[in-house]
């Protein structure tokens, strides 16, 4: 097998299409193609996969990557594959014979990339017959799954740290999108890449705006949301299976073309309907957490939570699924306390042993103070991350459209008087009925219209105690129990009832609105615009035929450049991103037949 050129930006150029790397891609790809160990920290979209692809082109031999997602290999592979590159993956999907054919082009030196999975890797048969190969080098991706901090922790990515003995010498690289420093450290001490070079870029996704609002009528507020969205591919995410279903089915209702994915389903209509919100455009895929990781596709223009996740590494991945192809993007969520009563819960009833539970618990909490604070979402986020942002970001809903605060001290005292006068251990809605003097039959039998604190907020309306009593459990002056959601005071609230110290909380919008903000680089005269639908019909034709995704052809993003610059000839073309060699050649004079006609 002839080998690739040694030149990194040569391979850049010819197979990917590109005229530079981005960011610190450069930096990367040199480092690993030299030999060095890699630890890559790049958020989605930063291109992580060209920090392990271009060195498998440069090194001699085969680069063994390492991945728990069979959706995201087989996209990645048929990518490759398009763009002229000899790459593989082995995993449960296949068939025998697929297998075998697999090992084969392995041991004849047919390959440059082969994605397996942990489990397959750290196995005795897989590691004699990888023995017997030349390997160029080991990409781990989703390497935070090595951890008992991440988000994702998976036991077996443990066993990847016998890569380094079994092959010494052979570059090993570790790649994630989502690891706070603690996480980070433990993936360099469990793969012992202590000595490996750190490569980590910001984390900040300028193009995705953050909106987060309290939930009142949830469905209702989603719809709103979409409007702004309209034929636009996005994912929605419940936490449950049956709101999964009972979401997709309003939606579909609301003329809002929606499909449920969830484990509990059928897998092959699990299969049809990602394979449909893949290839179209306009689909919205109504989901639990079981889909998204792995799925590569770059015109992702939203993503919305109608539950809360568990942690901000949870959050920031899965709104990191928007967005791929920097163009702008929505992340926007609705929750209740009731969200975090839920959470709580599984925590609490968990097999995780308690000090993974007490971190889990506390990144929670960090979340819900995400949700609750008055300053930028943006420097929130990215300062869980270990990264400092000045603020004022533009683009999250706290930026766009500045927070009210108001002195609520007196507000909050009368709530935790009220806490502590029930008994510490009833939930949110029972002590707003007292506060407000609401004689519920609840609140007569239990004697509560007896109390001082009856009634002594009844000038305040219920929603505003509401959020009162939310902000207060998020700033942590009361805990709630993850069984029954009772209230209880914590150390924190003693200085506050003694009159020592004052409290400022929010005042929630009375209506939601979304942070959207307009994308220059996105925009197009309405002659270009009529042309780039043209190329992308003439694209969807070609992935229909060939049963690949549409972007796997070309991503929006080059069908954009094509449209603006209208090449007339295959040279002309050539010098357009995201055109390598193999794909000129494959299809250029198809889209250049297109141009013409439109002319």
């Amino acid at each position: 097998m002839q080998e690739a050129p040694l030149n990194p930006d040569a391979v850049l150029a010819e197979v990917f299409g590109h005229a530079s790397f981005r960011g610190e891609q450069g930096d990367v790809v040199r480092h690993v193609t030299a030999g060095g160990d890699a630890v890559v920290l790049f958020p989605t979209g930063a291109g992580k996969s060209v920090c392990y692809q271009v060195p498998a082109l440069c090194r001699p031999g085969v680069a063994i990557i390492v991945s728990p997602l069979i959706a995201l290999m087989r996209d990645q592979v048929e990518a490759l594959r398009q763009a002229g590159v000899p790459a593989a993956m082995l995993n449960s999907s296949l068939n025998a014979d697929e297998a075998r054919a697999v090992r084969d082009d392995l041991r004849a030196d047919r390959l440059k990339l082969l994605y397996v999975a942990p489990e397959r890797l750290v196995t005795p048969g897989f590691q004699q017959m990888l023995q017997e190969a030349h390997i160029s080098l080991f990409a781990i991706d989703e390497a935070h799954c090595v951890s008992q901090w991440g988000h994702d922790f998976r036991p077996e990515y443990r066993e990847l740290s016998r890569i380094a003995g079994a092959f010494p010498g052979v570059p090993r690289m570790a790649l994630t999108a989502t690891a706070d420093p603690a996480t980070r450290a433990d993936i360099i001490e469990r793969l012992g890449l202590e000595n490996a070079r750190v490569f980590a870029s910001s984390f900040d996704r300028p193009n995705i705006s953050y909106t987060i609002v309290q939930r009142d009528k949830g469905k209702e507020q989603l719809r709103d949301f979409l409007a702004a969205h309209e034929s636009e591919s996005g994912i929605v995410y419940c936490l449950s299976r049956k709101k999964v279903e009972q979401t997709a089915e309003w939606l579909n209702e609301q003329g809002i073309r929606a499909l449920p994915y969830h484990a509990g389903m059928d897998a092959s209509a699990r299969s049809r309907n990602q394979d449909a919100f893949i290839n179209e455009d306009g689909v919205v895929m109504v989901a639990t957490v079981a889909f998204g990781m792995g799925i590569d596709k770059p015109d992702v223009r939203f993503v919305a939570h109608l539950d809360m996740p568990g942690s901000i590494e949870a959050y920031y991945q899965e709104t990191g699924r928007a967005g791929r192809d920097g163009d702008p993007s929505a992340a926007w969520m609705c929750y209740a306390m009731s969200d975090v009563v839920q959470r709580r819960r599984m925590i609490d009833e968990g097999n995780a042993p308690e000090e993974v539970k007490r971190v889990e618990r506390s990144k929670l909490n960090a979340l819900l103070n995400i949700c609750e604070t008055t300053q930028c979402r943006r420097q929130a986020i990215l300062s869980w991350f270990g990264e400092q942002h000045p603020g004022k970001c533009g683009n999250c809903d706290n930026c766009v459209f500045p927070v009210d605060t108001w002195d609520a001290t007196d507000a909050v005292i009368k709530a935790m008087s009220a806490i502590y006068r029930t008994g510490e251990r009833f939930g949110v809605m029972h002590i707003v009925d007292v506060v407000t003097g609401k004689t519920t039959e609840k609140v007569t039998r239990l004697g509560h219209d007896k109390l001082q604190v009856f009634g002594k907020g009844a000038d305040t309306d219920a929603k505003t105690w509401q959020s009162v009593l939310r902000q207060i459990s998020a700033s942590g002056l009361v805990a709630v129990d993850s069984e029954h959601g009772g209230m209880a005071l914590t150390e924190a609230a003693r200085p506050i009832l003694r009159g020592e110290s004052r409290i400022m909380l929010r005042r929630d919008r009375p209506k939601a609105k979304s942070a959207r903000r307009s994308h220059d680089g996105a925009a197009m005269s309405s002659g270009v615009s009529s042309l780039f639908e043209l190329l992308r019909s003439a694209r969807a034709g070609l992935a229909k035929t060939q049963g690949v995704p549409p972007y796997v052809v070309f991503h929006d993003t080059t069908l954009r450049a094509m449209a603006e610059a209208k090449p007339t000839t295959l040279d002309a073309m050539a010098g357009l991103p995201g055109i390598g060699k193999a794909k000129l050649d494959r299809y250029g004079a198809h889209f250049l037949k297109v141009i013409a006609k439109a002319a």
